[in-house]
């Protein structure tokens, strides 16, 4: 028994070794995305590649209420013959693109047979200029 124990320790030893000589030698770098960051740049985008070929933005309609905040209205269109589920949020922004922690909750719109629904969203504060409007798969 002692012998094996003894043929052992050489195995064990090595595997440390071994074990310390894989050193992460960070840091590093973040990977670049394989998509563009939309989220930065449109006003309407679609977060799942699912929702890329069923929904399409029709048109959107913005205002400026009395007391500053924005209002902003999109035209969201089903292009197939089946009825679907989707959730959309809106993301204000300030004038650099830059959120103003104004982000609306995901609100489910079913959408029947090649319909256009209008969602609404509506700045909580008066910081917002710009937005994004996100569409998602109803999960």
């Amino acid at each position: 028994m002692k012998t094996k124990l003894i043929a052992l320790v050489p195995i064990i030893a090595a595997l440390v070794v071994a074990g310390c000589s894989t050193y992460d030698k960070g840091p590093y770098l973040p990977e670049q995305s394989k998509t563009p960051a939309y989220e930065n740049t449109e006003n309407f985008v679609l977060l799942d590649p699912g929702v890329k070929y069923t929904i399409t933005c029709t048109g959107i309609n913005e205002r400026t209420l009395e007391d500053g905040r924005i209002e902003v209205t999109a035209q969201i269109r089903n292009r197939e013959n089946r009825r679907i589920e989707v959730q959309a949020n809106c993301v204000f922004k300030d004038g650099n693109m830059v959120s103003t922690g104004d982000e609306t909750p995901f609100q489910t719109v079913i959408l029947t047979e090649n319909a256009t629904e209008s969602v609404k969203f509506v700045s909580a504060n008066n910081l917002a200029k710009k937005y994004t409007i996100r569409v998602r798969q109803a999960r």
